[in-house]
């Protein structure tokens, strides 16, 4: 069709048609993102980043002895953050309507998988058996029911958001299924992990807005809980009696609490400027688990004072950006799964310094983003993808918050 009377053809309000409609999509991959979307994702690379250091230098001397490269752990725990990564942003782009549809789902292949360690494909390790060995790697399930857990409460509070001033609604079957996945998690001998998830389940009743004489109920339940595992449990006991002793006391030495007074011992040498990256003499041989459950103590034995406070700033500015996310969000769900997932993030890394400090007794948690342990580092990059995905969700700076019905986030359901 030629073009007639300086009219346009047909062929050419098509072409500028697909060029509009292409430049709409494109805009919409690269439009802006939320201060919080950009303060999580850095937050939580650089703590990855400075994590594959750490593990380097923790790992490199204990692998050597046992016949391997100097890089062999560390590689293993790049190439999960090569998959994680990109994995997290993908999910960032994943619309909050199907992490509500996935809740069931999750939950129950979360649940399934973790008892596994059950069957001959269990693994026991100091006393837990909460390990899988599929193809020749050990994977630990019980990190993925926390993102599971975190994603299930949250869209059973908010399918009952209109009637969580009653108790029977609150508590069923949230409370039912709660502790069925945590039981999973404890009858593989894991105290640690059972504790962070009873915080995270505690963190989406709280962040629901129940009231207080709701939620103080399960609080007390669970502490009552954790304090009849503890006690119970020859071993349990021990570690717990042995943070009474001075680390001038050799009593608990070879028994309870030598690996948190060599933790002890590092941090004191390193000062406030540290040894210097490499220069842990903890590591050799000295400190167990000093890339997994200590990599806090061989930051603070390398890197000192400084470097253990830019470790927690971190951990702090993510926490800014989630409780950003949380305190702007319209929508219930968002509001209680981002909870339930800077509950889990935070008192996991709080555990875990606590334990290096000798605050706590040894409880087998690792830090977040940094301690070696694949499936570890996965999960809370996929949880940050979650975050990520909220993030794009919150209005624009300067936007006026809707008020009314549409703050109940109903509409997306």
């Amino acid at each position: 069709m030629t073009q007639v009377a300086g009219r346009p053809t047909e062929a050419s309000t098509a072409e500028r048609g697909s060029g509009l409609a292409a430049r709409v999509r494109l805009g919409s991959v690269f439009q802006p993102v939320p201060n919080e979307f950009v303060l999580i994702a850095s937050t939580a690379l650089l703590l990855t980043i400075f994590g594959l250091v750490m593990v380097l230098s923790a790992s490199s001397a204990n692998a050597v002895n046992q016949g391997d490269g100097p890089y062999a752990i560390v590689l293993k725990q790049a190439l999960i953050a090569v998959i994680g990564v990109p994995l997290m942003f993908l999910m960032s782009r994943l619309p909050i309507g199907f992490y509500k549809k996935m809740a069931w789902p999750v939950i129950i292949v979360a649940i399934v998988v973790q008892m596994l360690v059950f069957t001959p494909l269990g693994v026991e390790n100091d006393g837990n058996t909460n390990w899988l060995l599929v193809g020749g790697q050990l994977l630990q399930p019980s990190e993925f029911i926390k993102l599971a857990l975190a994603l299930w409460a949250a869209f059973i509070l908010w399918r009952k958001e209109e009637l969580l001033g009653r108790w029977k609604h609150v508590y069923i079957p949230l409370l039912p299924v709660g502790f069925l996945a945590i039981g999973t998690v404890y009858g593989g001998g894991d105290l640690g992990t059972s504790m962070v998830l009873f915080l995270l389940l505690l963190g989406t009743m709280f962040f629901s807005g129940v009231r207080l004489r709701i939620f103080i109920l399960p609080m007390l339940a669970i502490l009552a809980a954790v304090l009849v595992f503890a006690l119970t449990n020859e071993r349990r006991r021990k570690l717990i009696f042995s943070m009474f002793s001075s680390e001038s006391d050799a009593s608990c030495y070879l028994t309870g609490c030598y690996q948190q007074v060599h933790a002890i011992w590092g941090m004191a040498n390193g000062g406030i400027f540290g040894l210097g990256l490499g220069n842990s003499h903890e590591k050799y041989g000295w400190l167990p688990a000093a890339s997994n459950d200590y990599i806090f103590a061989i930051v603070g034995e390398e890197l000192g004072l400084i470097g253990c406070a830019v470790v927690l700033a971190l951990f702090v500015l993510f926490a800014i950006g989630v409780f950003h996310i949380i305190r702007r969000t319209d929508d219930l769900f968002v509001r209680i799964a981002a909870g339930g997932i800077v509950v889990w993030i935070l008192s996991q890394a709080l555990i875990n310094i606590g334990v290096v400090l000798r605050i706590f007794p040894v409880l087998g948690v690792p830090l977040p983003f940094m301690s070696q342990g694949g499936t570890s580092l996965l999960s809370v990059l996929l949880a940050c993808g979650v975050l990520l995905s909220f993030a794009r969700t919150l209005p624009a700076d300067g936007a006026k918050r809707t008020t009314g019905p549409a703050r109940s986030g109903k509409v997306t359901r």
